[in-house]
């Protein structure tokens, strides 16, 4: 591996100039970071290259250089609804983020579950939906460290050294400047950070996708090598599976599993509060369309990175290594230290390791903002708008080190499927969401009837799929092996909540139930830009 003490220089060099952007976010822009809005939403300033920016940092993150590549690596295809997802995905947000701007920012609103609140008059439902995304928050917090420590690990390899302990000594102090820095400049800081960040991990994705198939021969080489090399390094202990991965077409058993996952998690994506909270930073509506509309450039470059999955099998020491370590999560990194000269991987590492930490903070700003805003605030109406802001600094630092001791504690692999579960919990906010952006017709007692069975019937398929089952002898840790098929369980889950939140809202309607909303329709389809 090209891993040496020019790599290890470039690395810290690199990360220190990451900090001192993170800092210098108090100064950028100045607003007054006392005040809740300011610090979490960058004081709606935000231009359409900084939301690009900071939403793109929000799909580019660690966990999807690492994950995604090692998905394909281990089950082939089937994980190339990474690519669809996010396409459709982004055409979800261009139907929904631009009404959720307009409301807030004519209503001074900073959450969804502001918007929840007022469009239901409903106290309960606004908490739920804050309390869902904060849950399926977290585990997307840890994942983003499941993937800096795959980093670690091979950077800490790469001189022999095979430690836990200082994997885990790195990620501390790395999660310590983070939230110094987060609570110093809050959304700013993540902005000017992840500006860099996006830069460098585009230097890696278009270097690699170049040069890497130029060295090995093409792509052919790979889809050649393939078989070969899968059983002369034994991967079938890595990968989970007696046979190659079907890289070239997918088995027609599992379409509908690729459908449904790329439905479901485009479903998903815009409901995580990150992404809302990137999307309400923007200065302007037609701004937020700009750079959403943009966003389709990093589902290109999310193609490249998904093909590092099959690259690798054309390249020996990569695969060595893996083969070694039994850890599929060191597919792209392993690649990138087996192709490329030494200083390029200190700044692939970088790139990759600065890819989980600015994500981590733009989800625990939005967590932080949740909880306080529409959990706290409920209980403590009169708390003042300073002491709001504080206690959401700190609780976003709690946030921060709460998933960081998660993956401390939990094996990555359960990791992974509580961060699937999340994606199948915060898809059932959808009806409080974004059909009452549309309509002010859904009664408040059924969307929060829809939402209680969409969560027990998505927990209680999982449950019952990968634990249940698992006691005669069928563990398949899956999340679209369900009894009506291969169908993504946040699809099946969500179909039961809309079903019970329309049929409950035809029985109100029968009983004399009005629609009533503290929101007017020229509030959500019409800014106020003054």
């Amino acid at each position: 591996m090209n891993i040496d003490a020019i790599t290890l220089a470039i690395f810290i060099i690199l990360f220190g100039i990451f900090a001192f952007l993170g800092f210098y976010g108090s100064r950028w822009r100045k607003g007054d970071l006392n005040k809740l809005s300011e610090w979490s939403l960058g004081g709606r300033r935000l231009g359409t290259l900084f939301v690009w920016f900071l939403l793109g940092a929000d799909l580019f993150t660690a966990y999807t250089f690492i994950a995604v590549p090692a998905g394909i690596f281990a089950s082939g295809s089937l994980y190339f609804f990474a690519v669809p997802y996010v396409a459709w995905g982004f055409g979800v947000a261009l139907l929904t983020m631009p009404r959720l701007w307009n409301v807030s920012r004519n209503k001074g609103y900073v959450t969804a579950s502001d918007f929840v609140k007022d469009r239901f008059n409903s106290k309960t439902l606004a908490i739920l939906v804050a309390l869902t995304g904060i849950v399926a928050e977290l585990p997307y917090i840890a994942l983003q460290i499941v993937g800096m420590e795959a980093v670690l690990d091979l950077l800490l390899l790469g001189f022999g050294i095979s430690s836990k302990i200082i994997t885990e000594i790195s990620l501390v102090i790395a999660f310590i400047i983070l939230a110094a820095f987060t609570f110093v400049s809050g959304l700013r800081g993540a902005a000017l950070t992840g500006v860099f960040k996006d830069i460098l991990v585009w230097i890696t994705v278009i270097t690699v996708i170049i040069v890497v198939p130029l060295k090995i021969g093409g792509f052919s080489a790979a889809f050649h090598d393939l078989a070969t090399n899968f059983a002369a390094y034994n991967l079938a202990s890595v990968t989970g599976s007696k046979v190659p991965p079907a890289m070239e077409t997918l088995p027609s058993k599992l379409i509908p599993a690729y459908f449904s996952l790329a439905l479901g998690s485009s479903f998903a994506l815009y409901l995580y509060p990150h992404a809302i909270n990137g999307s309400l930073s923007s200065q302007s509506e037609k701004k937020l369309v700009y750079s959403t509309s943009l966003l389709p450039i990093y589902g290109i470059g999310l193609v490249f990175i998904s093909l590092f999955g099959v690259l690798v099998y054309a390249v020996p020491s990569a695969l060595g290594v893996i083969a070694k370590t039994g850890n599929g999560a060191l597919v792209v990194p392993a690649l990138i230290a087996s192709t490329m000269p030494s200083w390029f991987v200190g700044i692939a590492y970088l790139a990759i390791f600065v890819g989980g930490l600015v994500p981590a903070s733009i989800m625990a700003i939005a967590s932080a903002n949740l909880f306080v805003r529409n959990v706290v605030k409920e209980f403590k109406p009169d708390l003042p708008p300073m002491s709001e802001a504080k206690l959401a600094k700190w609780f976003s630092t709690l946030f921060k080190f709460i998933a960081l001791g998660f993956v401390f504690v939990v094996p990555s692999t359960y990791a992974i499927q509580l961060q699937l579960l999340g994606g199948i919990i915060v898809t059932q906010t959808l009806p409080a969401i974004f059909l009452a952006l549309y309509t002010d017709k859904l009664e408040k007692n059924s969307v929060i009837a829809g939402w209680t069975a969409g969560i027990l019937s998505g927990v209680g398929i999982t449950y019952y799929v990968n634990f249940i089952e698992y006691h005669f002898g069928v563990f398949k840790t899956s999340l679209f092996t369900t009894p009506l098929g291969p169908i993504f369980i946040a699809l099946i889950a969500l179909g039961i909540n809309l079903a019970v939140t329309l049929v409950g809202t035809a029985i109100a309607y029968g009983l004399g139930w009005k629609p009533k909303s503290a929101i007017k329709k020229e509030e959500i389809i019409k800014a106020n830009t003054k």
